[in-house]
């Protein structure tokens, strides 16, 4: 019944000139709470963060559970998209995170994603939140925490990280990451946003953050100890969207594992 975890966050796009700033304070806030409740956890920062350290992190995390265990792995930091090869996507694109080096073009695909997480025995529970992508508009919520100033969005447009000559024709779209996640075989994702929207990298009382990550942990501080990941859902979308957060956040999975507890 062990638990394990993998907190990604990056701020930091060399080659890019697309940084972020609140990639990192998003790891290192998953990081403390998760431990609080028990869980081992492993970190991948900035320039630690790279494609194949991703991929090898994922796959020991992966791997190395067994029936029982519950693991969550968590990423903040840029999402993107490319033109798909294999014919398995409705849009034609292949959605993908942006590991630190994907100024070299180390995407990491959600194929790829699919592909480690197809490696887990029976009986192993997977939980994974995304704070990365999308763009949208309603109005709701309490903003006092929120620091003034417009936040920046945590997508990569292929046209900042593909070579010229291999760019496709649409390279504007935002990606749908939330369905690349959801296509990994984990049992439940907690999403940022609507696959046609950003998440929103931005500042909460002088500090740098994710919302969706921000409003995510600050509710978690006050749910009883018999909440589910539904309940707790719920009191996220209490913060957003919002007037200047404009993030629809999502929870896929199957009836059974919304009603899971939360990180039991």
């Amino acid at each position: 019944m062990a638990r394990r975890a993998l907190c990604i966050g990056i701020n930091n796009y060399p080659g890019t000139d697309s940084d972020l700033s609140g990639c990192v304070n998003d790891a290192s806030d998953w990081a403390a709470a998760l431990t609080e409740r028990g869980f081992s956890v492993t970190r991948l920062l900035d320039s630690a963060a790279t494609k194949a350290a991703m991929v090898q992190a994922i796959d020991t995390l992966i791997t190395g559970a067994a029936k029982g265990d519950t693991i969550v792995l968590t990423y903040s930091g840029h999402g993107t998209w490319l033109p798909d090869t294999d014919g398995d996507e409705p849009d034609a694109r292949d959605e993908a995170l942006c590991p630190w080096d994907i100024g070299s073009g180390n995407a990491l695909l959600d194929d790829e994603l699919h592909d480690l997480f197809s490696k887990r025995a029976g009986g192993v529970r997977i939980m994974l939140i995304s704070d990365s992508c999308h763009s949208g508009t309603v109005t709701r919520g309490d903003e006092s925490d929120l620091d003034p100033g417009m936040p920046r969005a945590r997508f990569l447009p292929p046209a900042v990280w593909m070579k010229r000559d291999a760019l496709p024709a649409d390279t504007v779209r935002p990606a749908r990451l939330s369905g690349g996640f959801t296509r990994a075989g984990g049992d439940l994702l907690l999403a940022g946003c609507l696959d046609t929207q950003f998440s929103w990298d931005t500042s909460f009382n002088g500090r740098p953050n994710g919302a969706f990550t921000f409003y995510a942990l600050k509710t978690l501080k006050n749910l009883p100890a018999t909440a589910t990941y539904e309940h707790w859902f719920k009191e996220i979308r209490n913060y957003l969207p919002s007037t200047r957060l404009p993030q629809d956040p999502q929870i896929f999975g199957t009836r059974t594992a919304r009603r899971f507890k939360v990180f039991a």
